[in-house]
């Protein structure tokens, strides 16, 4: 992205890998963040080489990996929940940055008929063995041709922003429904650990996501947001992630206080630590 009419908003170190430093800049005009520099396709693999990037395994060695578990299982039940409510009758289901495959395995043993797309070798074969199927690039794939397409906390990772939202709009049916979650940096989460809040994650997010700039960046294409919902239950593993982060330890106490008074002010505001959208085409466009 072009530096020209953005300013800069903070600094950021790699925490989980590299320990490098990024730059996060403010584009006014979609009120979103971008990071700067933002790796190549050569060296972002890098980037993701860490045992505790815990969505590319199904590890449960500590306590905070069987707690992220716990609240995984909700999660899915919760997301399959909001998947049958915009579409009833089922039907074709594209998940793209599948991970290991739990999603799109909740949701065909519910009789969705399911689709993953994911870079992680690794992530990519736990979800095999599981029964899941894949394509290798959403660019195989036929025009219009799903009745959902999610992306959990994956929009954040796409190195050709613009080019992702054409290839959405371009294979959701046109009564069809898009779910993004990302994480949003104007929560009391993120202002309280400023640069230590692990959702900023560089330099693997490129992007950092207001509600204006999701409207924005939809509307582009014609689509529009049906709604918006809270993931409640990330402000407490964001807080956990960040404490650790901040002072190289996890403090329990002031993470859970923390999440507790981010969803709290988010009642008010509705700036959650991370938003849930669900997207559609525009009524008479398509």
């Amino acid at each position: 992205m072009n530096l020209d009419n953005t300013k800069l908003f903070l600094t950021v170190k790699d925490h989980s890998v590299s320990q490098e430093v990024f730059e996060l800049y403010y584009d006014e005009a979609n009120d979103m963040l971008f990071t700067s520099p933002q790796p190549n396709e050569e060296e972002l693999a890098r980037y993701y080489e860490s045992e505790d990037y815990i969505s590319h395994t199904d590890n449960k060695r500590s306590l905070f990996e069987k707690a992220y578990h716990v609240v995984k299982s909700i999660a899915l039940e919760n997301k399959l929940n909001l998947i049958n409510k915009q579409q009833p009758q089922k039907g074709m289901l594209l998940d793209i940055g599948a991970g290991t495959g739990d999603f799109l395995l909740t949701a065909k043993n519910n009789g969705w008929q399911t689709l993953g797309v994911e870079p992680s070798p690794r992530a990519r074969e736990i979800a095999k063995a599981k029964g899941i199927q894949f394509v290798s690039h959403i660019m195989e794939l036929q025009d219009h041709s799903f009745d959902v397409i999610t992306m959990w906390h994956v929009l954040e990772h796409v190195p050709d922003l613009e080019l992702q939202i054409q290839e959405l709009k371009r294979l959701l049916k046109p009564t069809g429904t898009l779910i993004v979650a990302v994480p949003n940096f104007k929560s009391y989460d993120a202002c309280y650990y400023k640069e230590y809040w692990a959702a900023y994650d560089v330099p693997i997010h490129f992007w950092h996501f207001s509600k204006k700039a999701i409207a924005n960046l939809f509307s582009k294409v014609k689509m529009e947001v049906k709604q918006v919902l809270p993931m409640k239950f990330d402000a407490f593993y964001v807080s956990l992630l960040s404490e650790k982060y901040k002072s190289g330890k996890i403090n329990y106490f002031n993470a859970i206080r923390v999440g507790l008074l981010s969803n709290w002010k988010a009642r008010q505001t509705g700036m959650y630590s991370s938003l849930i959208y669900v997207i559609q085409n525009q009524k008479n466009h398509f």
